[in-house]
């Protein structure tokens, strides 16, 4: 059996402190704009040092389990990228609210399918050249590199995300128009709670669209 430590590649790491820096940043900013208090008293700048330690033991832990189940070496990857995306989303869902001053009805929803549609565009790439690794093949004599883009890939990608965003939309906008805040929360942070229950269930969609029908080798 293979040892999980060697599946561990430079190329894992650069990624794992990419985003992982990149998710403590917009962590840290999205606590600060819905008023949570600090974590006993210290400020939550101390995430972008913890999100990618976090982010590279998740990929081994990806690894480890994938001696077992095979698809973990890629949901380590894929759930690192995952909770990436979700900072992404957050930001710019808050960056509307705050913009806007509105955080219920149907500019709420409308704020909801722009910031995944813009999350899930950037995920494509991280995606493809890092959880999946796709080399799909074009119409062209010996193909096309990794490191290309394919047109039916991509439309493979978009329909997939596509899908898994209406659910996003559909749940996030059930939580926040159809019941009120619970715990004393805020309608900015409902509004948040609203945005992590849609993406929730679009995670484990996209990630079974995306590994069977759209990055499959």
């Amino acid at each position: 059996m293979e040892n999980p430590l060697n599946k561990f590649t430079k190329k894992d790491l650069y990624f794992s402190i990419i985003t992982g820096l990149l998710t403590g940043f917009l962590a840290w900013k999205i606590f600060i704009f819905l008023e949570l208090p600090e974590f006993v008293g210290i400020s939550y700048a101390w995430l972008t040092v913890l999100i990618p330690i976090l982010w590279i033991l998740g990929v081994n832990l990806g690894y480890f389990l994938g001696q077992w189940l095979g698809f973990f070496d890629q949901f380590g990857k894929f759930s690192a990228i995952g909770f990436t995306n979700a900072a992404v989303y957050f930001g710019i869902l808050n960056i509307l609210i705050f913009w806007s001053g509105l955080n219920r009805g149907l500019w709420y929803s409308v704020f909801v399918a722009i910031a995944f549609i813009i999350a899930t565009s950037i995920s494509y790439f991280w995606n493809k050249f890092w959880t999946f690794s796709s080399s799909a093949k074009s119409g062209f004599a010996g193909g096309q590199s990794e490191n290309q883009i394919s047109g039916e890939e991509f439309g493979k990608f978009l329909t997939v995300s596509a899908i898994a965003g209406l659910v996003s939309v559909s749940v996030a906008s059930l939580v926040v128009n159809l019941t009120n805040p619970v715990f004393g929360l805020t309608l900015d942070q409902w509004a948040n709670v609203g945005g992590v229950a849609g993406s929730a269930v679009a995670l484990v969609f996209s990630f079974a669209g995306f590994k069977l029908a759209v990055f499959r080798k």
